[in-house]
């Protein structure tokens, strides 16, 4: 080989080296990318599902992050005792007992066992309520709570409507399958999560809740300490995620197995709801529906904070004056906005919506501080945060003696001449 083509030889081979280490060195960079894609998760099909309603909420603000059929009325089961158990708290004084009657004495299983005249402390009865799902139990506080049955179903019903739950509608205190003459014990699975979310993050009783709820056992006798009772929680979620918080299971022959229960990731709360989750023998789907609807939030939504940027910076202000020769129309006023920096619970993939709401024009006068409109942030078309926009200075009326005013302050004052 001559000098000339071993030039030649060594050209290419340096050639070769630079282009396949170019290609090995940008690969890792490639796949990284596609890591970083791959961080959410594929999206869930309802079709994966086996309950024929379900809904993945956001604790925090109530946003719907996953439905499937979530506004479809059906009935809910011994989920509806986690209402059962905040009205108690809320309008209950927990050290009272609670005398049993002939028709919480009679009710079907599950039941704690409780006989007519027998007396319980209301505190012993939510957790048997709550731990167990006993209906004698439900039925005992619903009767101390309410006066009767249908006294606290009425109380039942005007909490759901206060928490925007427009498609419920309570008969029974334990969620056993009734009917009157304004329908079936009913709720969706939104409304579900939308009361959990208030058992759980709004009521002034949450706390009491959340320690009921995450009991592992519980052991107590009735008032004359005839008796002695133990209650175990069936609520196998608590064990099954990392940041489990509560739940409540439920089943009857008409809804099926039921389950409401919330998680806590770092600082994401994430809510599932359930209903018709499968018939017997199927009654582990509602634990795999659970886990794939809590996996799916956690995988994918994330706090993203944002900070409020208006789109302008002024209005213009009608008949204005605000000083200076010759005087322009209209004025120009100064805006800004109110509140700080807030987070929102959302995938990567989504996009905030914003609208100003600001008038093209304004009269004088104006103050400082008065409010003049509103930024609105949506997502998915719900609004999720507003920002009131306000004037950032004065602007008084034109008028003669504000001219007058202003030439008198800026050109004839006398300024005192020094000695």
């Amino acid at each position: 080989m001559t000098k000339r083509n071993r030039i030649k030889a060594v050209f290419l081979l340096l050639c070769c080296l630079i282009t396949y280490g170019a290609a090995a060195f940008f690969q890792p960079s490639s796949v990284q990318a596609q890591e970083n894609e791959s961080v959410e998760s594929a999206e869930i099909k309802p079709s994966e599902l086996y309950a024929r309603s379900a809904v993945l909420m956001d604790a925090e603000s109530g946003r719907i992050l996953f439905a499937k059929n979530g506004r479809e009325e059906m009935p809910m089961a011994s989920t509806t005792k986690i209402m059962t158990c905040i009205l108690a708290l809320e309008k209950g004084d927990l050290a009272e007992p609670v005398s049993v009657s002939q028709e919480a004495a009679s009710q079907p299983e599950v039941k704690l066992g409780m006989k007519n005249g027998q007396k319980f402390y209301l505190k012993d009865l939510l957790y048997s309520l709550m731990l167990e799902s006993h209906n004698d139990s439900a039925v005992a506080i619903a009767e101390h709570v309410g006066g009767s049955v249908q006294g606290f179903a009425d109380m039942m019903n005007r909490k759901a409507k206060e928490l925007g739950c427009d498609s419920t509608y309570f008969i029974t205190p334990s969620g056993l399958d009734a009917q009157d003459e304004n329908g079936i014990h009913h709720t969706t699975a939104e409304d579900l999560a939308r009361i959990m979310k208030y058992c759980i993050m709004d009521s002034p009783k949450k706390d009491q809740f959340l320690e009921i709820t995450r009991t592992d056992t519980y052991t107590f006798a009735d008032c004359d300490g005839a008796g002695s009772y133990s209650c175990n929680n069936h609520n196998a979620f608590l064990k099954m995620m990392e940041g489990a918080l509560s739940g409540k299971t439920g089943f009857t022959a008409d809804a099926g197995y039921c389950y409401v229960g919330a998680l806590q990731r770092d600082d994401r709360t994430f809510i599932t709801a359930l209903l018709a989750c499968g018939w017997p023998n199927n009654k582990g789907y509602k634990w795999s529906d659970t886990r794939k609807l809590m996996t799916y939030g956690i995988d994918n939504y994330f706090y993203t904070e944002i900070s409020p940027q208006l789109p302008q910076k002024t209005i213009k202000v009608k008949n204005g004056f605000a000083g200076g020769f010759p005087q322009k129309e209209p004025v120009e006023a100064e805006v800004k906005i109110g509140g700080g920096t807030r987070r929102i619970l959302m995938k990567q993939t989504e996009e905030l919506e914003t609208e100003i709401n600001l008038p093209e024009e304004i009269s004088a006068p104006v103050k400082e501080g008065d409010r003049l409109g509103e930024l609105t942030y949506s997502l998915d078309g719900r609004v999720i945060a507003v920002y009131p926009v306000f004037a950032a200075e004065d602007i008084s009326l034109r008028s003669f003696s504000a001219c007058t005013s202003y030439i008198t302050d800026q050109f004839l004052v006398t300024k005192k001449t020094k000695r």
